[in-house]
């Protein structure tokens, strides 16, 4: 009777335990989705933050060049006294490296932009390693 009682109380260990190892695995689980979130925010607002310079760039190029062609042109035909079209090259040239400049800026701000969540990938790697071998 004794060995029969104690059986029943191995039997129950062995559940607790799995059953525990179940409920360790899903907390695991729900922290690394939580994770996941937080990386996707961090470069979600990343991405925000370089597509505003990305616009802010092309706008103060669209309007920079409007407003100040213009007049630059013609200033620089006034005073050099080149013909119209050469004063419209000059000032050209001169937005479009502006402009370059610009875009460059905000291309660098986009390179660090990582829709990845590597941490994550990480710890998802890992908890498989020790899934597969957990001595």
């Amino acid at each position: 009777m004794a060995q029969n009682l104690r059986t029943t109380e191995d039997q129950q260990s062995v559940a607790e335990l799995v059953g525990d190892i179940i409920g360790d695995a899903q907390k695991l689980m729900r922290q690394e989705i939580a994770l996941a979130r937080t990386e996707l925010q961090e470069e979600w607002s990343k991405a925000k933050r370089a597509a505003i310079a990305l616009s802010a760039s092309v706008v103060t190029l669209v309007l920079g060049g409007i407003l100040l062609t213009f007049a630059l042109v013609h200033l620089l035909t006034r005073i050099t006294g080149l013909p119209l079209w050469a004063s419209f090259g000059i000032i050209a040239i001169c937005f479009g490296v502006a402009g370059a400049i610009l875009f460059d800026r905000a291309r660098k701000l986009l390179d660090q932009v990582s829709l990845v969540p590597h941490e994550t990938v990480a710890e998802l790697k890992e908890n498989v390693k020790w899934i597969r071998n957990p001595t």
